[in-house]
Parts: C-alpha cells; sequence; structure tokens
C-alpha cells in the first residue's frame, strides 16, 4: 500500500490464475482499503463535492469533464482521487509522472494510445520537461498533437487528432506550476491536512476491512500523532497491528498502539527520528540557530533536500523551528518539546 493516500491499490482477484492462499488474501484486503468512490472518501469536504459537481455534469452531458489539477502535501489523496474520477466516469485510467516524462515524443506516444474519455494522472505535473509542457498545451486544449516526421531542415509536423480525454494532474508545488499550463485545468483543488477526527475515520474504516479489533482511544491516540496526513496515519495502523499480533493479543487497544509508536519512535506530536534529530541538532549544536540548510543537513547525517523537504513542513507547521533569512531557527516550544531550557537572550542580560 505505498501510494498517494498510502491506502492501497484495486486488485481483482480474477486476474490471479493460481488460487489466492491466506497470504493473498491478507494482501488483496490491505490493497481494498484505497476507496472507490467520492462517498467512501474521508475528508477534504470542499474539493469533493466541487468535484462531485464537476463529474455529474459532464456525466450528464455525456462528454469527458474538464481537466483536473489537484494540489496539495504528500499523503493526503490525490492519487485516490484520480482514481476516484475514473471510477465515477466508469472509464479506465493511465497513471504517469512528471519526472518519468523527458521528452515531448514519450507524452506524444502516451496522449496517441488514449481512447475516447480515458483519463490521464500524471502526478508531479510540476517535473514535465519543458518540451513536453509545450506539447500538453495543445493535447489539453486542441485535443490533437504535432508529430514531427523527418530531421533537420526537411522536418514537417503532421497535426494527429486525439479522442476527448481528461487529464487530471497531481502536484505538491503548485507554485512551480507555469501559468500556461495551470490555465489550461478547469478544475483546480486544493487538498489540506485532515482533522484528527477524520483521520479516526479513516483508521476504522482501514481496520475493519483489514479485519483487525480497533479500539475508539487507540484510534484517537494514532490519529493525533499522524501528521494530519491518511498515508501515515494507515502506515502507523499497520505498525501497531504488527505490535499487536507479536507482543500483544491482536487487539489494537490504547496500551498497545502507545507500546508500538514507542517503539517505532513516534512520540505524541508525531515527530518521528528525523524530525528531534533536526531539533536537537539545531538546539544543543548550534544554539537554536541561526543555522544555515546544508550545515544542518549535514549534522544529522541527511541530505539537505531531505531536510528541507521531509522534516522541515512538519516542524514549521507546529511551530517548532522557524524560517529566516540568516537561517534555521529553534522556537521555544522547540526547547520545552525536547524538555531543554531556551538560552537567555544577551539583551535580557545585560540590560
Amino acid at each position: 500500500m505505498a501510494d498517494e493516500a498510502d491506502l492501497g491499490v484495486d486488485v481483482d482477484p480474477a486476474d490471479s490464475v493460481v488460487r489466492p492462499g491466506a497470504d493473498d488474501l491478507e494482501r488483496a484486503a490491505e490493497a481494498a482499503l484505497r476507496p472507490r468512490h467520492l462517498d467512501e472518501f474521508v475528508g477534504q469536504k470542499v474539493v469533493r463535492e466541487q468535484l462531485s459537481l464537476v463529474l455529474q455534469a459532464a456525466l450528464g452531458r455525456g462528454r469527458a469533464p474538464d481537466h483536473v489539477l489537484l494540489s496539495g502535501p504528500p499523503g493526503l489523496g490525490k492519487t485516490t482521487l484520480a482514481m476516484i474520477i475514473a471510477a465515477e466516469l466508469g472509464t479506465s485510467l493511465r497513471v504517469t509522472s512528471g519526472p518519468a516524462i523527458q521528452h515531448a515524443g514519450d507524452l506524444a506516444a502516451i496522449l496517441s494510445s488514449l481512447e475516447e474519455n480515458e483519463v490521464l494522472f500524471i502526478d508531479e505535473i510540476h517535473r514535465l520537461a519543458r518540451p513536453a509542457e509545450e506539447l500538453l498545451y495543445v493535447a489539453m486544449e486542441d485535443f490533437r498533437v504535432d508529430v514531427v516526421v523527418g530531421k533537420g531542415a526537411g522536418a514537417s509536423a503532421i497535426p494527429l487528432a486525439l479522442p476527448p480525454f481528461t487529464v487530471v494532474g497531481a502536484t505538491t508545488r503548485a507554485g512551480l506550476l507555469p501559468a500556461p499550463l495551470r490555465d489550461r485545468f478547469g478544475f483546480t483543488g486544493h487538498l489540506d491536512f485532515y482533522a484528527d477526527d477524520e483521520l479516526e475515520r479513516v483508521l476504522v474504516r482501514s481496520a475493519g476491512l483489514l479485519g483487525v479489533p480497533l479500539a475508539h482511544e487507540a484510534a484517537a491516540e494514532i490519529a493525533s500523532r499522524s501528521r494530519g496526513t491518511p498515508r501515515i496515519a494507515n502506515r502507523l495502523l499497520r505498525r501497531v497491528r504488527d505490535w499487536a499480533q507479536v507482543r500483544g493479543d491482536g487487539t489494537l487497544s490504547l496500551d498497545a498502539a502507545r507500546a508500538a509508536l514507542e517503539v517505532y519512535e513516534v512520540d505524541r506530536r508525531g515527530l518521528d527520528r528525523l524530525d528531534r534529530s533536526v531539533l536537537t541538532a539545531l538546539c544543543t549544536r548550534f544554539g537554536g540557530g541561526p543555522v544555515g540548510l546544508t550545515t544542518l543537513a549535514v549534522a544529522v547525517g541527511e541530505e539537505p533536500e531531505t531536510v528541507e523537504t521531509v522534516a522541515e513542513p512538519f516542524l514549521v507547521r507546529e511551530g517548532l523551528i522557524g524560517r529566516t533569512p540568516r537561517g534555521r531557527v529553534a522556537t521555544p516550544e522547540a526547547w520545552a518539546h525536547l524538555g531543554l531550557s531556551a538560552p537567555v537572550p544577551t539583551d535580557t542580560l545585560f540590560g
């Protein structure tokens, strides 16, 4: 179940020639955690309502809906919604990603093989190569691609008509999306972090599909440590299930949840090993900062991009670190969370 919302993928048991055993059924059960329809999708109330209107109107007209752009942090359900869009429209889904399309010819091959009303999902669409972006502009607006025949001065472009289709783009960094490409999308939805009660509903549903008993208190505990992200919530649920199976009685109780999350180094605020390493280095080695990103990354033995994209967004959102022109700084709340005393400013000591 390593996916956009970490909720699994659809599996058709009929595709298997061998009769599935217990392990196969377990994997299939986990794969079935992904919601298949909008009414099964938990959270994102505004986006769900808006998207429902777009899809119902398109079905009523018997035409492909406008292109859809979904933005937001990782793990909130962008891939899941893309699959739901295809399911609601009763059509198939073609999946690719921006980094996988390095040349216009790669995209042209995908577009030319699309069927009528098919949904094309492009993950991390902001990372498309520039030539592919320009080809996509025309394909999305005019439903055609220009196939270049020949080379050099004798080359010519032959327009190839495409059947109507719908592009669903997903991006974690909407600001990097070029304006001409962004303007081609008729509907744009931004996914926000989930509230704890919404994550509890996700966990209860997932536990039911996995066939494991989950206490209400345990669901609340896991949800509070999941960073507002369904992907993380489901991952932690599986780790608690593992602990309960091996060291407990199989029941996902509050004690089991706390014990399992302690083993996997997820504290009460959802900070993991990397988060605490960043905070500890910032406070104990650099006196709370300011310190540059590269220096901080070296101190914790990680790449700067890992610290910036994995740990920092959550720490900033929690008010534990701040970003300044001179570098990263620890807030008083960070010192308190680590059980340390924040240094007294020198201007206070000397008036």
